[in-house]
């Protein structure tokens, strides 16, 4: 089985994070997302990791090379044009050949790893694939899932729909054994333009090979991670370090306290400060006088004098406050 991660998008929803990096490279938890993405199939050992690349991907290929490529067999390929999932995952066809394959989201971590999705899928026995599903309370915000009453097998596939038929979202992550329909249903959407909301969507070939007989199963995925926007990308943040102990790197304490869970990089300077609970300090940055907590700290920034709470603060910032001087009469009441 090969495994597919699209990971070619700009990532608008974390702007201006994404401005100069590319979605799946934004720090969280004491590494990039794909870092966290690649750990938990690690398990799974898949034949081939194929990273599909476009927006900043000359940021994204030497990570994966350095950290991962003795790991995985890996290959890239580009999607120059952002045309929809379903097109990007056409663009695997020649790399994919026969081979079943697994689809992960490129900004999805999951509390459980993909071996325990893959074995889930085999348990369903014969079928042309399985999807992950969750329960969710905004149906009309994900693809949708309707099942057959009479049976385990998925009726229909809708993306966004105004009106749902059911709340079972789908999760992120599929199982796919009828390569060879697939990528048929694919280039027979592309042939005839064949789009929703402007793009070629996944969900609707999966519905189309549905329609041509095939038989899709679903699994359970318990939790799912989203790093999308900035308020999620910090609530993974804090599960993430809550999940277990991360191995921080070699950096420096003066006159500060740490309090745990925290991710700390390499060659970081902490010194009259208080960093954490739920702080991520990237490598190479330097604070000062400063209390930070609930906040994602990129790399080879300087903080100076602040109080920063859920705050995302990219690479390379300089961040420098102003103590206050203040004489406060009696009854006062002042908030900054």
């Amino acid at each position: 089985m090969k495994v597919i991660i699209p990971a070619a998008g700009t990532g608008t929803r974390l702007f201006p994070h994404t401005h100069t990096k590319p979605k799946s490279m934004v720090y969280i938890a004491g590494k990039p997302i794909m870092g966290h993405i690649l750990d938990r199939m690690i398990d799974l050992e898949p034949e081939e990791v194929i990273l599909i690349v476009g927006y900043r991907k000359e940021l994204l290929i030497p990570y994966v090379d350095e950290h991962y490529g003795h790991v995985f067999n890996i290959r890239y390929v580009d999607q120059d044009e952002r045309l929809g999932l379903g097109h990007s995952i056409y663009l695997t066809k020649d790399a994919v050949g026969n081979s079943g394959i697994m689809i992960a989201l490129g900004d999805m971590i999951f509390k459980s790893g993909y071996l325990d999705f893959y074995e889930q899928h085999k348990n369903n026995g014969q079928c042309s694939g399985s999807i992950g599903v969750r329960e969710v309370d905004e149906p009309q915000k994900y693809g949708i899932v309707e099942l057959e009453p009479e049976s385990s097998c998925i009726k229909q596939l809708e993306e966004k729909p105004a009106n749902p038929v059911s709340n079972l979202g789908i999760a992120g992550v599929y199982f796919i054994q009828d390569t060879p329909l697939l990528f048929h249903v694919l280039d027979w959407m592309l042939e005839n333009n064949i789009k929703t909301r402007g793009e070629y969507q996944l969900t609707d070939a999966m519905q189309e090979m549905i329609k041509r007989s095939s038989r899709f199963k679903t699994f359970t995925v318990s939790s799912w991670y989203d790093c999308g926007h900035a308020e999620s990308l910090l609530e993974t943040n804090r599960v993430l370090l809550d999940e277990k102990e991360y191995s921080n790197g070699e950096y420096e304490i003066v006159d500060s306290v740490i309090i745990h869970p925290v991710a700390i990089g390499d060659n970081v300077r902490v010194v009259n400060s208080v960093v954490g609970p739920y702080a991520s300090v990237a490598s190479d940055t330097f604070i000062e006088n400063s209390i930070i907590s609930n906040s994602v700290i990129g790399e080879r920034t300087h903080i100076s004098k602040v109080n920063l709470q859920s705050s995302i603060i990219g690479d390379d910032a300089n961040l420098v406050g102003k103590h206050n001087s203040l004489n406060i009469g009696d009854s006062s009441s002042i908030e900054f």
